[in-house]
């Protein structure tokens, strides 16, 4: 969570976490989604790039049209641009997203501390306890994301298979397809469980362990910084498979839909263990820098906003009962 503005200590409102995490997740978005569309790709991809015996120009060649598409022969700014195809659709998806774990988070380990902050000091002890709390309120918000999941769906296709889209709008995708769009949901909830179980306890786990915080909201920015590092680098490691399997099963053209289990053994029999990581330095080295921008960003915005709308009485909560963050 965010620090405080004040010295009386209580939790941000709703509509500066709001702000907040939009403004990171739009800054977000501009900055990082023609990476993202690269990793998408190159996860999508089920040929061998770079293969023995061959000239190494015919792998940068293969690697070349992979990324880029139709466009793979074009100039360098057309190039560039073919990488945000869906952008609306991630526009939608990524503020959306960002709002919802960001700011939701917050909520869901306050209530977990108000209602079971003993159970966890009892199993796991007062310190860990605490931080698998943040990770177990992580984990609670991060099925729920399946929710936004018919906007990811679009956005991945758009981004690694445009045919799909050939010949029909988005509302007409919507009303033929239905609930169709929630395909690989059990997939999605399977990774993003484990996966926002690790980002926020990693986080927790930095500025318990490491730099050993009593209060996590008088991390400095140092601190937030280097515990985002380690939730994010954990959260991509252990979400990774599933994450690869999600993104197949998401980019097949409507009509030709694929289950998760069949595309476990066709990757297990065609390309070895190793294609469940496939992407995963691509996505450290991108997504990684992305969860920690936009958690950085949200964690100084969200005070900023509270601070300006409770100056300017958008807001009027600075007089409530103080609540005992967990932070």
């Amino acid at each position: 969570m965010s620090p405080p503005t004040s010295g009386s200590k209580h939790s941000e409102s709703g509509v500066a976490r709001l702000c907040g995490s939009g403004t990171s997740g739009f800054l977000e978005l501009m900055i990082f989604h023609p990476i993202d569309t690269v990793a998408k790709r190159l996860m999508s991809n089920q040929s061998r790039l770079f293969v023995s015996g061959q000239p190494f120009s015919v792998g940068v060649a293969n690697t070349n049209q992979v990324l880029f598409k139709d466009a793979a022969n074009a100039a360098f700014l057309k190039k560039y641009a073919s990488l945000f195809p869906g952008l609306g659709f991630a526009a939608g998806y990524k503020i959306m997203q960002r709002v919802y774990k960001f700011g939701g988070q917050p909520f869901v380990n306050e209530y977990l501390n108000r209602n079971y902050k003993q159970n966890f000091n009892n199993v796991f002890g007062e310190k860990t306890g605490k931080a698998v709390m943040h990770a177990t309120a992580g984990s609670f918000v991060g099925i729920g994301e399946i929710a936004l999941l018919p906007l990811d769906v679009l956005k991945i296709k758009r981004q690694t298979n445009p045919e799909a889209f050939r010949g029909r709008g988005v509302l007409k995708i919507v009303a033929d397809e239905g609930m169709g769009l929630y395909r690989g949901a059990l997939w999605t909830a399977g990774r993003n469980a484990p996966g926002s179980f690790a980002l926020f306890g990693g986080s927790a786990f930095v500025k318990e362990w490491v730099f050993k915080l009593e209060d996590y909201s008088k991390a400095t920015f140092f601190q937030n910084f280097c515990a985002s590092i380690g939730g994010s680098v954990a959260s991509i490691t252990v979400a990774a498979p599933l994450d690869v399997v999600k993104t197949r099963i998401q980019n097949r053209n409507f009509d030709n839909p694929e289950g998760g289990m069949n595309i476990i053994r066709n990757m297990i029999r065609n390309e070895g263990m190793g294609a469940f990581f496939k992407g995963l330095l691509p996505k450290i080295l991108v997504v990684g820098p992305k969860l920690v921008f936009s958690f950085t960003i949200a964690q100084q915005l969200i005070p900023i906003f509270h601070a300006y709308f409770e100056e300017t009485g958008v807001t009027n909560i600075g007089n409530t009962k103080a609540v005992q963050a967990s932070n």
